[in-house]
């Protein structure tokens, strides 16, 4: 019976497939892929180390910036591989991988790197829809506008370009293409911040509006970007958990905004000597001389990843 059961499905296939043949439809052959094994580094200060987070891999023809696609289940898709790596190798089996034919390719990476350290938890980026045969250089991540005009801090963002074989393992070194910030803000004498203060913001200007997906230059150094500060448990200082941004112009002006209970806003504003370049993070020390502060008063000092300091005297 199994045998007659078996003779009876084989039959109805042949006979539905003689009819999609006169429908038009085309058996693709059976095609040799490759699924390429991936390790990622990031380069830190101290040189490359294993990336933990989350890496995309867009296959492009070879010496080009043409994006070829994926196969997935067989069939050729837009779908980019995505991977969760721990300690720079693929762990876990919630992985899109890529299936490739055997042949070169200009691997174009991109990552969102894990920290220990507190950073900001809502960043936002506005992503291009990818094709197959799209021209990556001709794409942008963008930053996300909020309602005001203004635009959100973005993810952590590292970056490769490679040409590689599917006879080789898949190997990214990459390097971080986003600046970080980091802002505290106390008193002159660490006391504790009035209770008349209502909310402080940051707004940092000159910041790159997008990041090209193949190349990841920056483009467009003209908007703002803001984010407010939390007040410490002891009441003593004003921060931000790490944000991270598009590179800026060279000297990129920063805003402190002081909103009052009132409703009243004081704003403090520098030109900062330090430019926000990919791969620098700077610690913003902000002293306010008063409470509640006239315009033009308080004292800035920067620090950031390249040892690089500054110091800001308000009045000069």
């Amino acid at each position: 019976m199994k045998r007659i059961w078996f003779g009876t499905l084989c039959l109805l296939w042949m006979i539905t497939a003689c009819s999609d043949d006169k429908k038009g439809y085309v058996v693709e052959p059976e095609l040799d892929l490759v699924t390429p094994q991936i390790t990622a580094l990031v380069n830190e200060q101290q040189g490359y180390s294993p990336l933990t987070g989350i890496l995309e891999a867009y296959p492009c023809s070879s010496g080009g910036s043409i994006y070829f696609g994926n196969y997935v289940n067989g069939k050729l898709t837009p779908f980019y591989g995505y991977y969760t790596v721990i300690d720079g190798h693929v762990s876990g089996n919630n992985n899109r991988v890529l299936n490739l034919p055997s042949d070169a390719y200009n691997m174009v990476y991109w990552a969102t790197p894990k920290y220990e350290e507190p950073i900001y938890s809502k960043p936002a980026i506005s992503e291009p829809g990818i094709t197959i045969g799209a021209d990556l250089s001709k794409l942008y991540y963008k930053l996300r506008a909020n309602e005001d005009g203004t635009y959100m801090p973005v993810y952590d963002l590292v970056h490769a370009v490679h040409e590689t074989d599917t006879e080789a393992d898949f190997e990214a070194s990459l390097n971080r293409v986003v600046a970080g910030l980091k802002v505290i803000v106390r008193n002159g004498d660490n006391g504790i911040f009035s209770s008349e203060i209502l909310k402080m913001e940051i707004r940092i200007h000159d910041i790159a509006e997008s990041l090209n997906v193949y190349t990841a230059e920056p483009e467009n150094m003209t908007k703002t970007v803001k984010f407010d500060l939390v007040r410490s448990e002891d009441g003593t200082s004003m921060s931000n958990a790490t944000v991270m941004l598009f590179p800026s112009a060279e000297n990129p002006s920063l805003d402190l905004i002081i909103t009052t209970q009132d409703g009243r806003e004081h704003k403090l504003s520098k030109e900062l000597q330090t430019t926000l370049e990919a791969n620098t993070r700077l610690t913003l020390n902000i002293v306010l001389d008063d409470i509640l502060p006239s315009e033009n008063t308080g004292n800035f000092s920067i620090q950031n990843w390249r040892e690089v300091s500054e110091t800001i005297h308000f009045p000069e």
